[in-house]
């Protein structure tokens, strides 16, 4: 029988699923839980040890005879700092450490409580990872299926303990064998081991490929070889950190989902798709059984939300550093590499493996394209009444004027276009509506500050690039983004090639989209900003060229001089949008 304490359950069942084989337990009643399943699971020997100091040198000793990570596991407080010595030890030697600390609750700590003090960071000079697991409520486990896969939908905290125990023991069996810190809080009471079994745990594994990238992981092409419905999803990526062009034959098996920040030629209008109801001709658009999740930040929460409810997909990362990030909470398995590379290799496999459910793919893929060629048409069609998104149709309209897409959706961009959107609104139509060019935008954080100021900085290196085809940066921008930033403009090194269309619709639009928020009184004044600022006086002060529109005709003369005139000074469009009450 194990604990009935759910955090340390899933601790220990992804013990045993990441292959830990040694425990050196120390005596205490707040690590009592953990120190009882240890001892209970029939794969992990416990060496009892009373002195910590002494107890965390005996597990280097058996990491050193065994080259396999150890567990050292003391109670709370002072115990924990008792362990410093070795692990600092098996740092400089390489040799894997696995620091389990119980803990009080959090509430308790700093109230004069005993043995209690901050154990996350304690070891932090010398531990690669260290987590602060949450107290999952108890039973929550109880009227679940033993499939993880139905786990994270309902139970975040269960999820959120999962992800992190999964992070601190793929550090801790990398090749690099260094030292992790699990802190695990536990509430009173502390001796109840009713639980008959250990749940059964999603388990996250990181594998590095081969140098030439030609070593997939056998798990990775399995899923993918069996996966009735694939779906590749690209998240933000550099343009020129993602170049290859190479990958026909594996876009044509499966279905690729990209927005305006993936690097390629035009958008997929998923949005608009998700947004109907997922609802085809052939009735409800299936969700996908195997995710190949590529890049950075995706905007999208509807796609977000739709992922996360395919909780029976295998879902794959391929990632530069690694990292777990576990974004549609299914996470299985990273491949750590170069995506292009990765998607190269994946690619030219493809002549070696057969699918084992073709038809099925054919037909998810058939399904899918239909559904986006319908909500792109319907977008190109759509005649706007007089507002951002108009603006932002136009511009783009007029930008792609400028030179020749090129003729596939799915390639890389050949445009010399440099195009920054800011964050909230200006980026969801730029999903919409920019397409044939890369664009740029601070997703890293999603924040509305600094978007003005990293089109200024990139506009000025692009002038220094000697005979740089496109001599314009522009940059779509919001009110409040632009205001916030404003201080952007007052810089000795811009020039006339920075070039700026701003949404000005009086608060921060994105607000309006927020369910309930209306019903409060003060929702345009006090949480979306509602002002009545306009651009002008600051252009003025600052020797940007100024331009204002207020219906369709100033818009088109107003983007035609934008996109063309020369100027040794930055030009600026102010779009005024009356979308609140101006007092």
């Amino acid at each position: 029988m194990y604990s009935n304490k759910e955090n340390v359950n899933i601790l220990t069942a992804l013990l045993v699923a990441h292959g830990v084989r040694h425990a050196v337990v120390c005596p205490g009643s707040r690590n009592a839980p953990i120190v009882h399943n240890l001892n209970e699971c029939p794969d992990i020997t416990c060496y009892p040890v009373t002195d910590e100091r002494s107890a965390g040198f005996f597990a280097l000793g058996i990491a050193q005879a065994t080259d396999e990570p150890v567990v050292v596991c003391v109670t709370s407080g002072t115990a924990l700092l008792n362990l410093a010595p070795a692990v600092a030890e098996a740092h400089y030697q390489h040799q894997s450490l696995i620091v389990v600390s119980a803990d009080r609750p959090a509430e308790w700590i700093g109230q004069l409580d005993g043995q209690t003090l901050s154990q996350p960071g304690a070891l932090a000079l010398w531990v690669c990872k260290t987590v602060n697991l949450p107290e999952v409520p108890s039973g929550e486990f109880s009227t679940l299926s033993s499939q993880f896969s139905v786990l994270h939908s309902k139970l975040p905290k269960a999820w959120y303990c999962n992800r992190l125990v999964n992070e601190a023991l793929i550090e801790a069996t990398s090749d690099r064998h260094p030292c992790v810190h699990i802190n695990v809080p536990i509430s009173e009471p502390l001796f109840d081991f009713s639980v008959a079994q250990l749940p059964e745990e999603r388990v996250i594994r990181r594998y590095s490929p081969a140098v030439d990238y030609d070593c997939l992981p056998q798990p990775f092409i399995d899923d993918f070889l069996q996966a009735r419905r694939p779906l590749i999803v690209f998240g933000q990526l550099s343009p020129r950190r993602f170049r290859y062009e190479g990958v026909d034959q594996l876009f044509s098996h499966v279905i690729v989902l990209r927005e305006a920040l993936a690097p390629f030629t035009s958008v997929s209008h998923f949005d608009s798709v998700l947004e109907r109801g997922m609802v085809s001709g052939d009735g409800c658009l299936l969700p996908p059984d195997f995710i190949l999740y590529v890049g950075d930040a995706i905007v999208s929460k509807r796609l977000k939300h739709f992922l996360r409810q395919a909780t029976d997909a295998r879902c794959w990362r391929i990632s530069l550093t690694g990292d777990v990030e576990d974004t549609f909470q299914n996470l299985r398995g990273i491949v750590v590499g170069d995506a292009e590379f990765v998607l190269q290799s994946l690619n030219n496999k493809m002549d070696k493996y057969k699918c084992a459910h073709p038809a099925e793919r054919v037909n998810f893929r058939r399904q899918w394209l239909r559904l986006l060629k319908g909500a792109k048409e319907q977008a190109e069609a759509a005649q706007l009444p007089w507002g951002e998104a108009a603006a932002v149709q136009l511009f783009e309209q007029q930008l792609n004027a400028m030179f020749t897409p090129h003729p596939s959706p799915l390639a890389l961009h050949p445009s010399p276009l440099a195009v920054h959107y800011a964050n909230s609104t200006p980026i969801r139509l730029a999903n919409r509506y920019a397409h044939g060019h890369p664009v740029w935008c601070n997703r890293g954080v999603n924040g509305i500050e600094g978007t003005l100021s990293t089109a200024a900085g990139f506009s000025v290196a692009l002038a220094s690039l000697a005979n740089h085809p496109s001599p314009f940066t522009f940059c779509v921008i919001g009110d409040l983004s632009f205001f916030y930033d404003q201080n952007a403009l007052w810089n000795q090194n811009i020039g006339g090639n920075l070039r700026i269309l701003l949404l000005n619709n009086g608060h921060g639009a994105i607000f309006d989209h927020l369910p309930g928020l209306s019903e409060s009184p003060v929702s345009h004044t006090f949480v979306a900003g509602q002002h009545q600022a306009t651009a002008e006086g600051i252009c003025r002060q600052n020797h940007v060229e100024y331009m204002k529109a207020t219906n369709m005709d100033e818009l088109h003369r107003g983007i035609d001089r934008l996109l063309r005139e020369d100027s040794s000074r930055p030009m600026l469009l102010e779009v005024i949008v009356t979308s609140v009450p101006r007092h």
